[in-house]
Formats: C-alpha cells, structure tokens, sequence
C-alpha cells in the first residue's frame, strides 16, 4: 500500500513537474533577441476572452487600448491559440505591407482558412495571387465600373428603396445586404433569387462572427455556423460548375464563365479547387463588409444633419443640372462628388469593419530594439492608427472635412488602410466607392428617413447591430 502511495505521488509530482515547464515555455519563448512587451496569458487559451469581448462604442477596443497604455504600440499577445505581435504603430503597420512577399506573408488564422479555403485567394502569394488579381479586376475594375456596374447598382438602388417606402420600417443592414448581394451575385454566377430554389445568401449570415474565433465545429457557435454555410455554398459552386464544364457551347454571362474558360486552356495555372474557393470569397466579401460600412454611415448621417444637409446639397445640385432629373447616375456625374468621397472616407475610417490585418514573419524581424520571431504572427491594428487623437482630430466625431484638400487615396498609407495595404491592397474598393455613393444618392434625393429603433452597434471584434437599424423611408415628393 505504502509502495503504490509513492508510485501515485511520484506519478502526480511529474505531471506537475511537466505542467509547469509546460507553462513556462509557454509564456518565455526562445528567441533571439527581445520580445515586445506583453502577455501570452494562460496556455492554449491566451488572452482570447478579453480580445473578443464586447465593445459597444466606435472607440478603439479595450483590450487593445489597454495594452497600449500598459505596453505601448507594439507589444505580444495569444488569441485562439496563437502567439502574436500586435502593432498600432503606424511605422511598422507601414513596414509590414510594403515588405510582403519579402520578410513577410499573408496568413490568417486556422479559423479563416477553414472557413473560406485552404486555396483562398488570401492564402496564395507570388504569381498565383497576381494571376487571380488580375482577374478580378476585370470584373471590379474601373472600366467595368463605368461600362456596366454603375448602371446596374444605380438600378438596384431605385428599385430596392421604392419598394421600402411602402413599408412600415425596414431593418437596413439585412436589406442593404440583399440588395448588394443580389447585385454581385448576379455578376458573379448569374443567381437570381426569384429564380433559385436555393437561398444562397443564407449561408453568409455567421460569417463576421465566425471568422476569428475558437475552431470548435459544435452546434450554437458562430465556428459551426460558418462551416455549415460554407458546405451548402459550395454545394451550389460545385454544381454550377459541373454543369457549366459539360456544356462547351455556353455564352460567357459572368464571372464564372471567366473562371472555366481558364480551366479549359491548354495548360491552366488555375485549379477547380482555387476557382471555387475565390467564387465562394467573391460571393461573401462583395457584400457584408459593404453592408456594415453603409449601415453605419446611415445611422452617422442620421445623428449629424450638418452633414446630411451638405451631403443632399450636392447631390440635389448634380439632379438639377441633368436635362432628365430622373436620368440614372452618369460616370461624370459619380467623379465629381467631392464630398460625398470626403464622407465615404470617413466612413470607412470609423467603420473599421476590418479590426485585424495579419501578416507572418519569415524571418527575424529588428523593430525599435524589439524581436518579431520567424514564424510569429503580426497582427496589424487599423482602429487603433484610424482612431488616433495624434493623428486625427478628435477622432470618434463623424467629421467629412478633415478629408478636404486632401490627395486622392488610391492605396494604403501610413495613416489610413480601411482598405488593406501594400500588394493586398483591397481589389474590391472601387466597387465599395461605386455602392456607397450611389445608394447615398438615390436615398438624399428622393427620401426622408426617420429611425424608428435599433441602431446600438457591438464589436466583437467585428461590427454588428444586435438590435438591427429599422428605419422609415418617405418619398420627398
């Protein structure tokens, strides 16, 4: 008895032994020179509570707010499992997009590549992410804007707010979602829902939610949720293309089609599993993040009539100066709202519906006598440079003009990466523009709104509603 007492005790004080050292290596890791600064937190879990806790303001999360105080602007924490370096110094955010593809990598969490495709586009670098920028490009690119999407968003835009005017309130993130949805779906697979038996957009609805958070495929989690909408999607893609591969005589209509006529060539540098994974990208981010931006834009012009006023004076001007006033939106007519892109721009600058861009180390990075590790991950923070007081003035007020005068942003900066940056640099972004101004358009010109509940937003990180927007539209004439 006494023999098994000692055999017990020594098995338990070697597991402790074990767990211990386990721990400790856990939160001291080797490297080669300095870490930042910071907390890796408890083994496997990390700091992941606090990260995703709720933040009910605009205003940059505590989580990271309070590490910065106690840190500084770079300093390392673990999120889902991950040892990581997050930085709000505008300097190395700067670094880490301009170095991409030399000393550092995109990458996302396990979460994201699980939910969106082990061949995403965001999980493919050199020449295979060139290629499929390029293409693209040909469906969101400028010419395409101003040849066909312009037309076509400023139709949709008429349509969808003459049919909520009849109604007694409308909860406007889910209809702004349908709306951009039905109108990039249908360019990118031609699905028309009053065609389809299958309601595809559906499948997207946890995405924001899931997209970093705890891969645990249970029932109830915003994880398992976004896995279930991933297969079913791919279901539809998976059929579309089969029945598009059988049928050599089909017309190029879409997006799609595009994809095929490159797997049909001689020696394709796509793949069917590439192909399928960008359709399913396409799909989800053409829409949601669009969706969210706007919504919160509408609910700040709501709360600021002082840039409501300006914002309508300038597009009533462009409908007075038409021949036809109920002539669709021009090219020209888009280019010239100088205030209008001041207003997307800000925007997006509260928005942040991006809280995290990540990026790898590929080797051991030097910064302000820190150490970023080889094979550590750098999660850079645009919320905390978009909502700095150094940077902008007073930077949680809605205010348009602090963008006068100033230059053109056509990619990344220091100060200012709601789209990206660097090589990644959002391919969507024109198309945002396009959705954004023409909506605001067809909504000053032609109505009045009042709110009618809802409107509380929560960041988990990502933005939500939890209550909804629910507005009431009245016809102006």
């Amino acid at each position: 008895m006494e023999t098994l007492s000692l055999a017990v005790w020594a098995v338990a004080s070697a597991m402790a032994v074990v767990s211990f050292l386990w721990a400790y290596r856990w939160s001291h890791p080797k490297v080669n020179g300095r870490l930042p600064p910071g907390s890796l937190g408890l083994p496997l879990l990390g700091e992941t509570m606090q990260f995703f806790a709720p933040n009910p303001t605009c205003d940059v999360s505590p989580f990271v707010k309070d590490r910065v105080n106690r840190y500084g602007s770079v300093f390392k924490t673990s999120v889902v499992g991950r040892a990581m370096v997050v930085s709000t110094d505008p300097d190395l955010n700067h670094y880490v997009f301009q170095q991409e593809g030399k000393l550092f990598k995109s990458w996302y969490p396990a979460t994201f590549t699980e939910i969106f495709g082990r061949d995403n586009v965001g999980s493919l670098h050199g020449f295979m992410y060139k290629y499929l920028k390029t293409l693209v490009l040909r469906l969101y690119g400028q010419e395409n804007l101003r040849a066909v999407l312009l037309a076509e968003t400023d139709a949709a835009c008429r349509t969808t707010l003459a049919s909520w005017a009849g109604q007694p309130s409308v909860e406007l993130k889910n209809g702004l979602s349908g709306m951009i949805f039905d109108v990039t779906a249908k360019k990118l697979i031609s699905y028309e829902p009053s065609k389809s038996s299958e309601n595809l957009r559906k499948n997207f609805v946890a995405f924001i939610r899931g997209l970093i958070s705890f891969p645990v495929d249970i029932p109830g989690t915003a994880y398992h949720e976004c896995m279930k909408g991933r297969r079913n999607a791919m279901k539809v893609l998976k059929g579309m293309m089969k029945e598009r591969m059988a049928d050599p005589e089909r017309k190029h209509e879409d997006f799609l089609d595009i994809m095929i006529e490159e797997l049909r060539k001689e020696n394709p540098v796509l793949t069917e599993a590439v192909a399928l994974d960008l359709m399913f990208v396409l799909l989800f981010a053409s829409f949601e993040t669009t969706a969210l931006a706007l919504t919160l834009g509408i609910k700040l012009l709501t709360d600021n009539p002082r840039v409501l006023e300006a914002l309508t004076e300038e597009h009533e001007a462009i409908v007075r100066n038409r021949k036809d006033p109920d002539a669709g939106l021009t090219w020209a007519e888009y280019k010239s709202m100088t205030f209008t892109s001041q207003v997307t721009l800000e925007i997006a600058r509260i928005a942040n519906i991006v809280p995290g861009i990540f990026r790898k180390a590929l080797q051991d990075i030097e910064f302000k006598g820190y150490t970023i590790p080889a094979g550590w991950a750098v999660m850079v923070c645009p919320p905390a440079v978009h909502l700095n007081p150094e940077i902008y003035e007073d930077p949680l007020a809605f205010n348009p003009w602090r963008w006068q005068d100033k230059m053109e942003i056509t990619g990344g900066t220091k100060h200012f990466m709601a789209f990206g940056g660097g090589l990644r640099f959002c391919v969507g972004t024109d198309l945002t523009k396009v959705l954004m101004a023409t909506f605001m358009h067809c909504l000053v010109t032609k109505y009045r709104w009042r709110m009618v509940k809802g409107g509380n937003i929560v960041r988990t990180p990502g933005l939500s509603f939890p209550d909804g927007f629910h507005l009431q539209l009245f016809p102006k004439n």
